[in-house]
């Protein structure tokens, strides 16, 4: 699953805050008043999705020898042909490239040269594990200035607070902490665009460059964000990165940062308490700061993979309804292979095993039936977004996006909670409610909408080019304190690691409830007259199939 948020990618989006709040809550959505039932067909789809399909398949792509199926390596172009070679022995159609399964994609790979350093006095901080630069620089930067510590950067009369005060920025290294601080909400701090705001002052009053530490409220720490900032980046060939006239954004973890304040006079402890309090004044850390930052390119390819199951009906088998995937995870990093069981293996099982049971069906479906896996979600869902530029399919003719990902909440136990990410924007919403209903599983809304969660995988690729989209995510009944503490766990070792592999104590049964009901789903989408369409509320309602125009970001 992907999560984009800057500077820092999903790492800075918390999973866990997600199964808290809708664990918790307990109305549904889209229910309707009596029970719907399965048909005759319904029933038999899903006596043929099989348990067995999705352990095998989720087994076979987080294997070793798949080497963590890493876009533009080696491990993912195996995982794609994989797939592939599943897609030709279902009976379903080539859908890529030149009579292919494959859709090749080009993409760039940036890596982090040993000649990057960052010197702080006269020691140099460890690249990896003391600090990380934010990646998407135009080219290779060397700074240096002094440093001085600006708590959050927050110049407001309102509430008497310069944290500049005195300080003219030009040629420094800024120390600061990201907001907001603890007396500031996250909703005024977001209404007022201050982030925003703050980096466009430090950027045009010249500072050299701009270092964050942690102030300890984060929902994921310094150390984990250069984790993933010291990893290998991933964009489009002709993507662009920041201005030149940015300064490099650095990251330093907990440990390194009391390195920032040895020759100040105030210890690091000393100095965020300050930075809480409105009287705050900036801190000159008297000593001089120097990054150096080298990045060596490379350009290759990855795949997304695509067949599709033609429809019975002679009008209605040219539109389609289009399930998705991502197969790929962060690959080998060095000598460390990331498995990626539960995000996005189990996903992209549970499509192919509904591709199956379909493929095995006397009756077919009357629209025709897509399955997309895609590559480079995790560096900004660029497998998605590129086939709905470049669709095999006529994008007009898609009648809706079904979308499998998540963090391997559905194995927990039997899944009876669903969360239908984007079912309050289109009729597929209902058609969730109504098929969920049959199985006496509640559907509840997004409970955290600020989390944006909706924009944030690959359905939403799909959404912009104005075809209906949900991502449908699992959880199971009981004491909620329980999932709650073993996502936080799982969380902190395993989500993008290497313990992202299959557990021994796993239950498949909730995983083959997913593909169930989003198999049913595929099925009545199949049969109705008309394809699902933008509720009148929705502000997608006025985009239509195969959109060109840019969406504005929800406020």
């Amino acid at each position: 699953m992907n999560f984009i948020q800057q500077p820092a990618r999903r790492w800075q989006a918390s999973i866990a805050a997600l199964l808290i709040s809708f664990l918790l809550l307990g109305q549904a959505f889209a229910q309707t008043a009596v029970p719907a039932k399965l048909s005759a067909t319904e029933t038999q789809l899903a006596e043929k999705i099989s348990v067995d399909t999705i352990k095998a398949i989720t087994a076979a792509l987080s294997a070793e020898d798949m080497q963590g199926r890493g876009t533009m390596q080696p491990g993912g172009d195996k995982a794609a042909n994989y797939i592939a070679d599943r897609f030709a022995k279902l009976g379903l159609k080539p859908l890529g490239d030149k009579g292919s399964y494959l859709q090749k994609i080009e993409f760039k790979e940036t890596v982090t040269t040993p000649e990057t350093m960052f010197k702080v006095g006269e020691e140099t901080l460890t690249h990896g594990t003391d600090y990380a630069v934010a990646p998407h620089h135009n080219g290779n930067k060397d700074v240096s200035g002094e440093m001085v510590f600006i708590a959050y950067g927050i110049q407001a009369k309102s509430i008497g607070r310069d944290d500049l005060d005195g300080v003219n920025v030009k040629g420094k290294v800024v120390v600061m902490l990201e907001g907001p601080p603890a007396n500031i909400s996250k909703e005024d701090w977001k209404m007022a665009e201050a982030t925003r705001n703050i980096m466009v002052m430090l950027v045009r009053n010249g500072a050299a460059a701009i270092v964050y530490i942690g102030h300890g409220r984060e929902e994921h720490g310094p150390e984990e964000t250069i984790q993933y900032l010291s990893r290998r980046q991933i964009t489009l060939p002709d993507e662009k990165g920041y201005p030149e006239f940015v300064p490099p954004f650095i990251y330093v973890g907990s440990k390194a940062a009391e390195k920032l304040f040895a020759k100040s006079g105030v210890t690091l402890r000393d100095a965020l308490v300050r930075a809480e309090q409105n009287n705050f004044k900036p801190i000159e850390l008297n000593q001089k700061a120097k990054l150096v930052a080298k990045y060596k390119t490379a350009k290759g390819a990855g795949s997304n993979v695509v067949g599709y199951l033609e429809g019975s009906d002679a009008n209605l088998k040219a539109e389609a309804v289009l399930f998705s995937a991502h197969y790929d995870a962060y690959g080998t990093e060095n000598g460390k292979v990331y498995p990626g069981a539960a995000d996005n293996a189990l996903g992209v099982a549970e499509i192919l095993a509904i591709a199956e049971a379909y493929s095995k069906m006397e009756t077919k479906p009357k629209r025709s039936m897509v399955f997309l896996a895609v590559t480079g979600e995790e560096y900004g869902l660029y497998g998605s977004k590129y086939w709905a530029k470049n669709p095999t399919w006529k994008i007009k003719q898609v009648a809706a996006n079904l979308n499998l990902d998540g963090v391997g909440t559905e194995v927990y136990a039997p899944v009876k909670t669903f969360v239908g990410f984007g079912a309050e924007h289109s009729t597929l919403g209902a058609i969730l409610g109504d098929v969920s209903s049959a199985f006496e599983i509640k559907v509840i809304p997004d409970p955290i909408p600020d989390q944006k969660i909706f924009y944030r995988s690959d359905h939403y690729s799909f959404v912009e080019k104005g075809v209906p989209a949900l991502m449908l995510l699992g959880v199971p009944a009981g004491d909620p304190q329980v999932w709650i503490k073993r996502v936080k766990e799982w969380e902190k070792t395993d989500y993008h690691n290497p313990g992202d592999v299959i557990k021994s104590d796993w239950d498949w049964s909730g995983a083959r409830t997913v593909a169930v009901v989003m198999g049913i789903m595929g099925w009545r989408i199949s049969e109705m007259e008309k394809m699902p369409e933008w509720l009148p509320s929705s502000r997608f309602a006025k985009y239509e199939r195969g959109n060109t125009k840019e969406i504005p970001e929800e406020k």
